[in-house]
């Protein structure tokens, strides 16, 4: 009876889904090269894991939150005091954003440093920058809507800084306030940038990422300590999944960790009328926010867009050095000062 029900189960799919078996468990023995068993080098698939967490616990938050200046910032507040959970949900959401930064720009940087980035993988390296971006504007937006304070006041110093850029800063500055000033319009935009436009581009861009890694391969790198009898590939199933499972856990453990013993709080209402002594945005602009104390706002914008466009385009850049030296070692060189400065005015910048 039960061999009965199951074939005229797999026949009903077979008919209702015309896909051949054969495509997925191609897709799962991928070989994946052999330096991929270490775990420092499966961390790509972090960001993706948080990104999860985030869209889960941002449909979960959406529930409650309103975006309105005059009840965004009690909505917060009910969701950290008097929802079910919903200052462990909250907890989570706040962690698992920091860490997807984290992850994004720790995985540029292994890439970075590896050369993984070099022909025929550029394009894929721009798009890990772009992810970069998004998510870095997903920690902005999304910091804005608790609508608290030090948020509501990032956000008015965002769009100062947004209104500096030659020739279109005034158009982006009202873009991003949706008229004059920071207010209800500016909130909306926010809301819609946070949970629509911004997750779109992440779903595209990943998409995209995923499908040259797919295509492309993976970068194979030599070690002396990988000079063995053993194998130079391995299935991506099930090898490399046990792997991210085993990331995965790690993850999950450490952001729990983070949200009971660092639950995220409320700060003050915010006041359009009094300027906090004290203004910093969310570390991962800490870096730029010690450029703005160092230089004018424009000497800021154009360092930190000829510090973003080098990046975006350092595979080519990288090609001429080559090009001219195939020894060269600039890229290492430049990356690692490139590191330490930006190391240096994040801890520069949180000292303050």
């Amino acid at each position: 009876m039960l061999a009965k029900i199951k074939t005229s189960v797999s026949g009903w799919l077979k008919e209702s889904l015309p896909v051949d078996p054969e495509i997925f468990k191609e897709a799962s023995a991928e070989p994946i090269p052999n330096h991929m068993k270490k775990w420092w080098f499966a961390l790509g698939g972090s960001p993706a894991i948080l990104f999860g967490v985030q869209l889960l616990t941002g449909i979960l938050l959406a529930f409650y939150y309103i975006p309105d200046p005059d009840s965004a910032y009690d909505s917060v507040a009910k969701i950290t005091n008097e929802v079910s959970f919903g200052w462990f949900i909250r907890s989570i959401h706040k962690w698992s954003a920091h860490f997807m930064v984290f992850a994004v720009i720790v995985h540029l940087m292994r890439v970075f440093f590896t050369g993984a980035f070099r022909k025929p993988r550029e394009l894929n390296w721009m798009i890990g920058v772009g992810l970069m971006i998004t998510t870095m504007m997903f920690g902005f937006t999304g910091y804005s809507l608790i609508y608290e304070q030090i948020s509501y006041w990032a956000a008015v110093v965002g769009a100062e800084v947004a209104a500096s850029v030659p020739f279109i800063g005034e158009d982006i500055a009202r873009f991003m306030k949706g008229g004059e000033s920071v207010g209800a319009n500016t909130l909306t935009r926010f809301y819609v940038l946070h949970i629509g436009v911004l997750p779109t581009v992440i779903f595209m861009l990943l998409g995209l990422h995923f499908y040259l890694i797919r295509t492309i391969g993976v970068t194979e790198l030599e070690f002396k300590v990988d000079k063995n009898k053993e194998k130079k590939t391995f299935p991506f199933f099930p090898d490399h999944i046990y792997t991210e499972t085993i990331v995965a856990l790690v993850i999950t453990i450490i952001l729990v960790f983070m949200a009971l013993t660092f639950p995220a709080q409320m700060g003050d209402r915010a006041n359009p009328f009094q300027t906090p002594d004290h203004i910093k945005p969310e570390w991962f602009f800490y870096p730029m926010f010690r450029l703005l104390k160092l230089l004018s706002e424009l000497g800021a914008i154009l360092g930190t867009t000829v510090f973003v466009l080098l990046l975006l385009f350092w595979p080519f850049v990288d090609r001429l050095f080559i090009k001219k030296n195939p020894n060269s070692n600039a890229t290492i060189w430049f990356g690692i000062a490139g590191v330490t400065i930006l190391v240096a005015f994040t801890i520069w910048e949180a000292l303050v």
